[in-house]
């Protein structure tokens, strides 16, 4: 059975956690934001689900709970940025504020951000840059590996996801946001609490097989990369993945998750990277020519002639936008089991138990 929290509540609940974990004001503040972003849009593998992964960081020892992230280098169009070894909510959003800062003075603004960590809904960063009228790139590799390259048996890749965000004159932006992975891990965790199967391609087990059943997934970690399998171009979905580690691990100075163990064994830290891009469309059109051509791109996908009347044709981000408004007027939807893990938290924790019998 599920019940029905608003925003407000959930908010108040999840920084009580983060509150009594010791985080100061402004991770938390940042953090919440980013998880109530992802539940109000449906999100839930990286929604409040997410701290119970915090939580396992904190106890390891591997989490700065009071991180002071700085600007390393600087141009007027690039960035550098160390996280300081805290979650990757609140540098990533500073990050994109400052991408998106030189992007209104040049035209474009590049940053790359070191040293963080697991930051959520990478669309989330990526609507910071549409929401001021500028397009947005984001990508993000990941702590431990999850996916496993084509024709291989072991994982070496994050789910390493992708975001792009496009403001349009009418109308939410356009927003992609995916995993490089088949699904995300959270996603199969989630199955794995509910206690349901996941779908043939999702996982395999140590010896390549095919796993359906989701606790088993979750203790094998091993995801196919975007297209599942190799007859289904799975190549595709590797070759994404690399060029995301490339982007925010390699040009970062962040640790590769597949090497970390054994290149730095001692490091105290997990070292995530992360990329921003943010580009102000004014540089290449007149104003109001590139939204203006968005939402006539868009509507004409919108409007292609239906394969099944009952279906109508979306764009990515539609889905979540209809779940926005939903969840807004009628509250964000808790599972027991999700609220039985918030509430576990909050006891270990000492935090005040705030949704409700």
């Amino acid at each position: 059975m599920k019940v029905k929290v608003t925003a407000e509540q959930l908010s108040s609940q999840a920084a009580a956690i983060l509150r009594a974990w010791g985080l100061d004001e402004d991770s938390i503040s940042a953090t919440v934001e980013v998880m109530i972003y992802a539940d109000l849009r449906g999100i839930e593998s990286h929604g409040v689900s997410t701290l119970t992964l915090y939580d396992e960081y904190r106890r390891a020892d591997k989490l700065t709970l009071r991180p002071q992230p700085r600007v390393v280098r600087e141009t007027p169009v690039t960035a550098l940025l160390d996280g300081d070894g805290g979650l990757g909510h609140l540098p990533s959003q500073r990050a994109m504020r400052l991408a998106c800062d030189k992007a209104a003075k040049c035209g474009v603004g590049v940053v790359s951000l070191r040293n963080s960590n697991h930051f959520g809904a990478a669309g989330a960063y990526a609507m910071m840059a549409a929401e001021r009228g500028l397009i947005g790139f984001v990508t993000c590799a990941t702590w431990r590996p999850g996916i496993v390259p084509t024709f291989g048996a072991d994982a070496m890749l994050g789910t390493n996801p992708i975001a792009f965000a496009a403001p349009g004159k009418a109308g939410a932006p356009f927003c992609l946001d995916m995993a490089t992975s088949t699904v995300a891990f959270n996603k199969v965790k989630m199955a794995a609490w509910h206690g349901k199967e996941i779908q043939p391609g999702w996982a395999m087990g140590a010896q390549g097989q095919p796993l359906t059943d989701a606790a088993a997934a979750v203790k094998s970690i091993r995801l196919t990369p975007l297209g599942g399998l190799p007859e289904m171009s799975s190549h595709k979905g590797y070759g994404l993945a690399t060029m995301v580690e490339i982007l925010s691990t390699t040009l970062s100075g962040s640790f590769f998750a597949a090497t970390r163990p054994k290149e730095h064994p001692a490091a105290p830290r997990h070292n995530v990277g992360q990329f921003f891009l943010a580009l102000d469309p004014e540089a290449f059109a007149e104003e109001g020519e590139f939204e203006e051509g968005l939402d006539s791109m868009l509507a004409a996908l919108r409007g292609t002639r239906r394969s099944d009347e009952n279906q109508p044709v979306l764009v990515a981000g539609d889905p979540e936008q209809e779940q926005l408004a939903g969840r807004r007027r009628e509250g964000i939807p808790l599972s027991e089991e999700v609220r039985r893990t918030l509430c576990g938290l909050c006891e270990e924790a000492g935090a005040p138990w705030l949704l409700g019998q």
